[in-house]
């Protein structure tokens, strides 16, 4: 029985579907309440602690600087950081596999050249060039949903580059080629089906990075800029008042952990060798 449960429910799974719930009911359960007013201001309640009630209101999470209500705030960076984590890792995932799958694929000056710029990439941090380019081109959301993707590329281009290499050598590609089929019907047709779950599996553990990387550049004030509230950025704003009213700083900090920790431990389950097979492995067609 033992055995069986630990089977069924093993204990990252578990844990990181119950962060990745409580991440969940801040961020789309919250907006449900008659308490979610992410901008109205009550000076009154300024840096009121959790529970605190200010005239007929009940602040359950308390209040920010500004007296608005921190747990409305709260859900409003989570949606926030998410959906720019998500377009972001969504955008490198798509250039980082057609790059990859092409370079791949014809060889050549033109693998010389994908790879040649992925290479100098990874020669700058990426903090760095984060911050550098924030600072150039802008802080608004789109932007920031553009850089953390065209930052975050090389490594699908690389793991898709390595595959590519191998199934371009394999006999239903070769058959393929042979009858007259296209470069790009291949790649479409035989190498992004052989490619996409592994690609699947290395976007969950980018995804983690995408959103302390996301945090960061907000932390730093070039990322989501007020009033919009973001994760890092309530960081920022609450350090402030640490000695008066430390839960300013913590909460959006556990949202944070929620977030990233339990999409890592979920997707550690997919792994090749939780899955019982290796990278090396892949179907045929």
């Amino acid at each position: 029985m033992r055995l069986a449960r630990s089977r069924l429910f093993p204990l990252d799974i578990v844990l990181g579907s119950a962060l990745l719930a409580a991440f969940l009911l801040v961020a789309f359960g919250v907006p449900l309440l008659p308490i979610y007013e992410p901008y109205e201001q009550d000076l009154m309640a300024s840096l009121a602690e959790p529970f605190a009630r200010a005239g007929e209101k009940t602040y359950w999470l308390g209040a920010d600087a500004l007296g608005r209500d921190y747990l409305s705030r709260l859900s409003l960076a989570a949606r926030v950081s998410l959906g720019i984590s998500v377009v972001a890792v969504g955008i490198s995932l798509v250039m980082g596999v057609a790059l990859g799958l092409v370079a791949g694929f014809f060889r050549g000056p033109i693998e010389a050249a994908i790879m040649g710029l992925g290479d100098l990439q990874l020669a700058i941090p990426r903090v760095l060039l984060l911050i550098a380019s924030a600072a150039v081109f802008g802080s608004s959301i789109g932007m920031l949903m553009l850089l953390l993707g065209l930052t975050s590329w090389v490594t699908y281009g690389r793991l898709a580059r390595a595959m590519a290499l191998s199934l371009r050598e394999r006999e239903f590609v070769l058959a393929a080629l042979t009858q007259g089929a296209s470069s790009s019907w291949n790649i479409r047709r035989h190498l992004l089906p052989n490619v996409a779950p592994n690609m699947a599996i290395i976007a969950s553990f980018e995804f983690g990075q995408v959103v302390v990387l996301e945090a960061s550049l907000s932390y730093l004030g070039l990322g989501v800029q007020p009033p919009l509230p973001s994760l890092g950025l309530m960081i920022n704003e609450g350090q402030l008042y640490l000695e008066i009213n430390p839960w300013i700083s913590i909460l959006p900090g556990l949202v944070i952990f929620a977030l990233v920790a339990g999409s890592q431990f979920v997707s550690q389950r997919f792994t090749p060798e939780n899955r019982g097979a290796g990278l090396s492995r892949v179907p045929t067609v």
